[in-house]
């Protein structure tokens, strides 16, 4: 049975140079993290360290919650409290129709992703304009992003060029990097003094300062919120830790597994409205407290949204994010997904070879691939199953448990060798799809085994 996932990862294959270029410089990204990494003697204690704090506060997510809320208020911020997208889309809207703002600039957020909130904004007369530039790109080219921290990577510079000339009026022939992000910054700046509000994610809430951190490599997020007198913030009700020691940790794990720096250019800190400004901040908890609920999965509520899984997942590097149906691809999207709704998003489950590379990187140590194992001994009580695979399961298992039948069976095996290879490579062997079917060897592991241990 042929999944989205399978289908639209097919479809990108066909493309061998687009494919090693993904492949390479997603894995580059990998590298750079592991150096980075070795160079802190402490390394897997900091991991723990982020582990444990992780664990602590979203057990104890209630109390954070209201200690955050208080210290807010007290800083001068508006907090509000939203149940799922539709309310918070409300929120925003309700916010930005009483300040009368038309346009809005805002830095890279997931949870607008998640919540649809550009699309919600824009049916109702706002213009959102994203500063991120691999998201402005996206925006311009009508593509959602690849990625949750590079949105745009996968984009060669002679499509962000035709797309500037197209766009952008004044743009040049010319498709040189340096050239394209001046254009750029001069279009974003505009944006910046024509906009009404800043808009806002949060990597995290510090509860006992009630205030929030955002981290970019661009200073998008500082220019959103210095230029408008209105700043949102939208921010999921896991991203709270506790205290800025919490916070030291968290800062020098986030940069050197997302991209392979030591730490981003600007990590911005606002704990207040500016001089004559208003700052709202939304807490977002649309299906996070069902996932605290359960005990399988809650685990996904750890992670900050780094990217290290993606750029060491193999399937994610070789099929890129647009294989995946979910909006945010790779191990952690795999979960989320089917936390989300599993029986839309059950198909991204075969996205996962289980080589377990992503529970390695992950620097608050979700479980990732042992989750997506989980989620695939449920696709038969979700009705999902492959029809296929579990005939074969059950004959195999039927011949596991009768040692003659599968003494003979191996024995015969190596048969298989005389038959034409044309055959045996044929659509009707499944396993033949995407693989050369091996040739049999003369002794099996079996009587190699045996022997060497009667030799002994």
């Amino acid at each position: 049975m042929s999944t989205k996932h399978s289908k639209y990862a097919e479809d990108y294959l066909k493309d061998d140079p687009v494919v090693d270029r993904h492949d390479k410089t997603f894995f580059g990204v990998r590298e750079k993290r592991d150096r980075m990494a070795h160079d802190l003697p402490e390394w897997e204690q900091l991991r723990e360290a982020a582990d444990n704090i992780k664990r602590h506060t979203v057990t104890h997510l209630a109390d954070y919650l209201e200690q955050f809320e208080a210290n807010a208020t007290k800083n001068g911020i508006h907090v509000h409290w939203a149940k799922d997208a539709d309310e918070y889309n409300d929120i925003v809207l309700r916010i930005l129709q009483k300040h009368n703002v038309k346009k809005v600039v805002k830095s890279k957020s997931m949870l607008t992703e998640e919540c649809h909130l550009n699309e919600n904004l824009e049916k109702n007369g706002v213009e959102v304009i994203e500063t991120d530039l691999g998201e402005r790109i996206l925006q311009m080219m009508q593509l959602a992003p690849s990625h949750i921290v590079m949105p745009a990577l996968h984009v060669h510079r002679e499509q962000i060029g035709d797309c500037f000339r197209e766009k952008i009026p004044g743009t040049t022939e010319s498709n040189d990097p340096t050239y394209l992000t001046h254009v750029a910054r001069l279009h974003l700046r505009q944006q910046f003094m024509e906009a009404g509000a800043g808009m806002t994610g949060a990597n995290f809430g510090i509860a006992s300062k009630g205030e929030v951190v955002v981290c970019t490599n661009e200073g998008n997020a500082d220019m959103s919120t210095s230029m408008p007198k209105l700043h949102i913030v939208s921010m999921g009700i896991e991203k709270l830790i506790p205290d800025y020691s919490a916070m030291a940790v968290f800062q020098r794990l986030l940069a050197r597994s997302g991209t392979g720096q030591e730490t981003t250019v600007y990590t911005s800190h606002f704990r207040g409205p500016r001089p004559g400004g208003e700052m709202h901040i939304v807490l977002v908890d649309n299906g996070r407290s069902d996932i605290l609920g359960n005990q399988e999965h809650w685990q996904t509520l750890k992670c900050m949204r780094c990217g290290a899984c993606m750029n060491t997942c193999p399937v994610y590097r070789r099929s890129s994010g647009y294989s995946y149906t979910y909006f945010i691809p790779g191990p952690i999207g795999v979960n989320l997904g089917m936390l989300r709704d599993s029986n839309h998003y059950y198909d991204n489950v075969s996205a996962c070879t289980l080589c377990c590379s992503c529970d390695n990187v992950c620097p608050v140590r979700v479980d990732l691939s042992k989750q997506i194992y989980r989620w695939r001994q449920e696709l038969d009580e979700l009705g999902h199953a492959d029809a296929l695979k579990k005939f074969m399961s059950k004959r195999m298992a039927w011949m596991f448990n009768h040692t003659g039948v599968y003494n003979g069976a191996l024995s015969m095996a190596k048969m298989m060798n005389w038959m034409p290879r044309w055959i045996l490579n044929s659509k009707m062997n499944p396993w033949a799809y995407g693989h050369e079917m091996m040739k049999f060897p003369k002794k099996s592991f079996h009587k190699i085994w045996k022997k060497m241990k009667d030799e002994k």
